[in-house]
């Protein structure tokens, strides 16, 4: 099997491009690189299929391939990752979209909150399980337990279990 080495070095360019574009933090050029990296990993798929052929239909030839024929394989996996890549600029062209209505920005900053959350100290109180009822200096229960909220909340559902 020969490639074709143009195409290599396009599909190279194409992906480094996209992954250079998907670092940037504007969203306008984040959705750019995905569109370049899905154009060049359909250039690399191309590529696997090998060389041209006939149609891959059963019994039906080409004067100009003769018998070989072309890899179906190849061109179904290409029409699967124009879909998908397709999808995903839609998904980030409608977040970009909510993003600009949002802010006026098409810049993703960094959320203060992310530092000030990785900032807090690994203690047993931080960690996801435990609830607001838990003393936060000794991770321990109160003797309050899981109380969160009024009383009537729970009656209700303690007078239906009853009947």
């Amino acid at each position: 099997m020969e490639a074709n080495l143009f195409l290599l070095i396009g599909s190279g360019v194409l992906i480094a491009c996209g992954v250079y574009l998907m670092l940037d933090r504007a969203m306008t050029r984040m959705v750019m690189g995905v569109i370049l990296l899905g154009n060049g990993a359909n250039l690399l798929i191309l590529q696997a299929g090998g060389q041209a052929g006939s149609p891959p239909i059963i019994g039906r030839e080409s004067e100009l391939y003769g018998e070989r024929t072309a890899d179906p394989l190849a061109q179904a996996m290409i029409l699967t990752a124009i879909v998908i890549s397709l999808a995903m600029v839609a998904f980030m062209l409608a977040l970009a979209y909510r993003q600009y209505r949002y802010r006026t920005d098409d810049v993703v900053e960094r959320d203060p909150e992310d530092k000030v959350i990785a900032a807090r100290p690994a203690t047993p109180s931080a960690a996801p399980d435990h609830d607001a009822s838990d003393d936060p200096r000794t991770g321990r229960s109160r003797s309050s337990g899981d109380n969160f909220g009024p009383r009537s909340f729970e009656d209700p559902v303690k007078e239906a279990d009853d009947e």
